[in-house]
């Protein structure tokens, strides 16, 4: 059986690549860690998670603050 998803969002690289290191590191054993740049990436890949009949355990989004 595959291992659930973590999805992880941010449009900063930097900080995208320390989040899903540091996740994978942690928790690779035992999930799947994916990272997207933007919203409609992470769609992207949720449709092929989807297509695959995985599951998502955790999404992990950067969010923007209101101005």
């Amino acid at each position: 059986m595959a291992k659930p998803v973590i999805m992880t969002v941010d449009d900063d690289p930097e900080v995208l690549r320390a989040i899903s290191r540091d996740l994978q590191k942690e928790y690779g054993d035992k999930f799947r860690v994916l990272r997207a740049d933007s919203g409609v990436a992470a769609l992207a890949a949720l449709e092929q998670v989807k297509l695959r009949n995985q599951s998502v355990a955790l999404f992990l989004v950067d969010r923007k603050p209101h101005k």
